[in-house]
């Protein structure tokens, strides 16, 4: 009987790894079809500023632990696959989409990150050891093999490689800390508070548009409002701002609007990415430190009620008590 018992919770155990790793390989296809509506053609290789599945890959090991890694390799596939006729050599862009993340994991896990993102060491490690160090492998493995290939000439390695390890990078900093404050976020119960949030929301999508689509140079406009709802509503209302104004600047972008008018493609991209990478970090370790800081004070204030209540208790009493 008790083998049965075992046997009926190693197959439940395995189903569950079995759809987790279906649902990360669906989830990473999905949002790569939709960071490829925004890509660009750099020397010959297509690459897209903001690739959102490593944003998923990242959030995904943090959730589920390493054994997800199939279902980010099967994502992989699928988007070279709808991209042209999977060749052989392209198993290392496999390697390298899914080494990236499993590495941000293992280093994220090293210096003890948490989820919660709720101390400005953990905002420093997710922009790091979760996005900007490990990219680097994906970057270094996929422009290789367009190298080898014959795809992308040499001269086109620097920045094509800078290219998609900005957009790889992007991917963690702007959608992981979203996906990872998600399942905390509970609705406020204050009216003014609702529509504060939604007030915070059309402005930033307003004021993003604008400014990315006005000929002035108007891209700081943006920043007040990430502040805004970094102090206001921590990581749950900085996050979604980060990617709203991700994306419409990189719709703006893309089509050559605004402040990205009249400029070369590498030029388009430098800016681009400055702007996102500035919005991202300005969010995630302002929200994090006010977090911190939230918590700090909390924890003061519920322990100088533990000490009154211990001075009441040893407190003298009169004659009449």
């Amino acid at each position: 009987m008790s083998d049965a018992v075992v046997r009926t919770e190693e197959w439940r155990r395995f189903s569950g790894t079995l759809l987790g790793i279906l649902i990360v390989a669906t989830a990473y296809y999905a949002s790569g079809r939709i960071g490829l509506l925004l890509s660009v053609e750099v020397d010959g290789a297509v690459v897209t500023p903001l690739w959102l599945p490593t944003g998923i890959a990242v959030a995904a090991l943090l959730w589920f632990g390493p054994r997800m890694w199939p279902g980010i390799a099967l994502g992989t596939f699928l988007a070279i696959e709808h991209l042209a006729t999977f060749q052989i050599a392209d198993a290392g862009i496999i390697v390298g989409n899914t080494l990236a993340p499993l590495c941000a994991y293992l280093l994220l896990r090293r210096v003890g990150f948490r989820a919660e993102i709720d101390r400005l060491r953990d905002g420093l490690a997710l922009v790091f050891l979760g996005g900007l160090v490990p990219m680097m492998i994906s970057a270094s493995i996929g422009t290789g093999v367009l190298v080898a290939t014959g795809d992308l000439a040499p001269g086109g390695f620097w920045p094509v490689w800078s290219a998609w390890w900005a957009g790889d990078a992007m991917g963690v900093l702007v959608l992981t800390p979203l996906l990872l404050v998600v399942p905390r976020v509970r609705m406020p119960q204050d009216a003014y508070r609702v529509a504060e949030a939604v007030g915070l929301t059309i402005a930033a999508g307003a004021v993003a548009f604008v400014a990315t689509r006005s000929s002035l140079s108007l891209l700081f406009l943006v920043f007040p409002l990430l502040i805004w709802s970094a102090v206001r509503f921590q990581l749950a209302g900085s996050a979604p701002c980060v990617l709203l104004v991700s994306v419409v600047a990189i719709s703006a972008a893309t089509n050559s609007l605004g402040p990205f008018a009249g400029h070369t493609l590498f030029e388009v991209m430098v800016n681009l990415q400055a702007l996102n990478g500035s919005a991202a970090l300005t969010a995630l370790l302002l929200s994090a430190l006010v977090t911190e800081q939230n918590n700090i004070r909390e924890e003061i204030e519920r322990v100088c009620e533990d000490l009154a209540e211990v001075v009441e208790r040893l407190a003298p009493h009169g004659p009449g008590d």
